[in-house]
Formats: C-alpha cells, sequence, structure tokens
C-alpha cells in the first residue's frame, strides 16, 4: 500500500501556499489509495506557537482534508531521532563543530544569499567528542554529517530528473545540536527521514523549496540503511516579488479567509484552478485526474489576494 503523509509545522499560520500543498497531497492520496498520517513538526522550538496546533488542524478540516489514524506529535519520537544519531556517531559519519554562523559566513570570504552558505569543513576531525568541543571554546556544540563530493541524483515525479550535490551546496549540515548536560536535540533533516521510514512512507509530496534538502535525506537514509521513498516537489505559491508567501504580502492566512465568511469551496476552486485540475477532481479525487503531470511546473503568482473575497481565480 502506498503511503505518503501531512507535515505541518506549528510556527504559524497555514496560508494559501500550504493550503496548495496539503490539498493536493490530500487528494493524490485519496485517488491512488495511499495512506495518509499526519505529523506535526513541532522540534523548531524557539519558533512554535500555542495556537498553532489546534488551528492547523481545524484548517485542514475545513478544507476538506483528512487523515489516517491519529495525529503523531513529532517531538514524541525524541528517542527513535537520538537512536539514530548514536547510528551516525557510531558509524563516523557525524562530527562535533562548533562554528557559529557568523564563523561560516567570514570563512567563505566573499557574500553569498542566506540559503548558499556553505560550511568549510572547518572543524573535521578537530575534535573526538563534543565534550572535548566544549572543553575546548565554551559554545553551544552540533553535530555536522560528513558530506563526501559526489552527486545525488533523484528522480522527481513533478521536478523531473534532479542531481545536485551537497557538498557544493552547503557542505556538511546540522544533524543535532548537543548541550553540556549530553542532551541531543536533533534538527528536521534527520528527524523527517527516521519519521518518514518508521511511518511507511513511500512517496513524499511537499514544496519545491525543499528540493535542495532532498539531496542530504538521501544520504542519510543510505547512512542509515532507510529506505528512500519517490519524491513530488510542488511548485511554491509565490507574492508577486516572487518569494514566498509572507506578511509582506497581505494577509493570506487560512484563517482570515475563513474569519471573513470565504467559502472552503471558493478556495478549493482555486487551488484546482492553479494545479491543472477541474474543481469537481477534489471532490472525488481519482487516479486519472490526480496526475503530477497536470500540475504547471512554475510557481503560483498570487497578484492580489483581498479579504474577504478571497484568492484570485
Amino acid at each position: 500500500m502506498l503511503t505518503t503523509r501531512l507535515a505541518p509545522s506549528p510556527t504559524g499560520a497555514l496560508h494559501l501556499g500550504n493550503a496548495r500543498t496539503f490539498v493536493l497531497t490530500w487528494a493524490w492520496a485519496r485517488a491512488h489509495g495511499a495512506a495518509l498520517p499526519l505529523r506535526m513538526e513541532d522540534l523548531d522550538s524557539p519558533r512554535k506557537k500555542p495556537w498553532a496546533h489546534d488551528q492547523a488542524l481545524e484548517d485542514l478540516r475545513w478544507l476538506g482534508v483528512d487523515w489516517d489514524g491519529p495525529v503523531l506529535v513529532q517531538s514524541t519520537r525524541h528517542l527513535a531521532h537520538v537512536a539514530a544519531l548514536n547510528t551516525l556517531i557510531g558509524a563516523g559519519a557525524v562530527y562535533p563543530c562548533s562554528c557559529s554562523r557568523k564563523d561560516v559566513v567570514s570563512a567563505q570570504g566573499a557574500p553569498h544569499a542566506e540559503d548558499e552558505l556553505q560550511y568549510p569543513g572547518t572543524c573535521r576531525g578537530r575534535w573526538a567528542g563534543p565534550e572535548d568541543a566544549f572543553a575546548d571554546v565554551h559554545r553551544p556544540v552540533a553535530w555536522r554529517f560528513r558530506v563526501t563530493p559526489c552527486p545525488v541524483p533523484f528522480d522527481d515525479a513533478i521536478q523531473g530528473r534532479v542531481e545536485l550535490d551537497p557538498a557544493s551546496s552547503g557542505g556538511d549540515f546540522v544533524v543535532a545540536r548537543w548541550t553540556p548536560d549530553r542532551w541531543h536535540q536533533v534538527g528536521y533533516q534527520l528527524a523527517v527521514v527516521v519519521d518518514d521510514a518508521a511511518a511507511n512512507v513511500d512517496t513524499v509530496i511537499r514544496g519545491d523549496d525543499l528540493v535542495p534538502s532532498t539531496p542530504r535525506q538521501i544520504l542519510l537514509q543510505r547512512a542509515l540503511g532507510l529506505p528512500t521513498p519517490s519524491y513530488a516537489h510542488l511548485p511554491l505559491v509565490v507574492g508577486e516579488d516572487g518569494r514566498r508567501l509572507a506578511k509582506r504580502h497581505g494577509d493570506t492566512r487560512i484563517a482570515a479567509y475563513r474569519e471573513a465568511g470565504v467559502t472552503s469551496d471558493r478556495i478549493r476552486r482555486w487551488i484546482a484552478s492553479t494545479s491543472g485540475v477541474l474543481p469537481s477532481a477534489l471532490d472525488d479525487p481519482k487516479p486519472d485526474v490526480i496526475r503530477w503531470s497536470l500540475v504547471p511546473r512554475q510557481p503560483v503568482v498570487v497578484r492580489s489576494h483581498p479579504v474577504p473575497d478571497g484568492p484570485p481565480d
């Protein structure tokens, strides 16, 4: 049986872009008879909002999105995440690093875009363990995954053949944080790999802003002996400036539309119109009408979205 998943994060309100990804994921799952668990990805503690968990579930239900089984809260999986980290430590696949973001920026020697921050491997082989690193520099320590220069190809159901080399697009990447009380805070890249495998997820559907993360996750899957799922990365919904939706683009929160009296059908019709399918396809999803080949490859540009009128058709 195929399995995909919904993975909202309680760091803020769901907006039109989130809604499009989740509704299309739901439609694909229901059309193809796939299991659809929901995992609340709440590891980003500093950015978590106390109201966001419940509101995300309320927004999804209002959009007509249901899921299979109870909601899994990612932070409850800490022991499994640490077990995977210990496997990587035992294999020598990760090493302790004390570099701050400022250190990494300085080491580049030239300005880069934020998503192009390149780690130069400063701490590789520097310390035997995080205790030694902390004793030496007295500041936070991270575990970084060793990346060997080599393209990592994968076939994406929407993007086509993708081939990226993590060594040249970020370098050795952080998988966890360590504190002097020996507490490990595992990060997104490792946690998502472990949790997808545990839930038997074989199809990952998400926004194409996460395409650069996919080769890193494939490397982690290989290091942990876990299967690699298939991927479908949906083009993002962006503002006229080409950037992902944010407050600067106006209020595109699903809760704002709902509170203003916009119907869920209005939002679903907009999602259908931007995804190459008829609105009826989302009411009764079938394999012949929910196909990734129908989805436009370019970003969806929202030029105006006045509440209460809702998103433009």
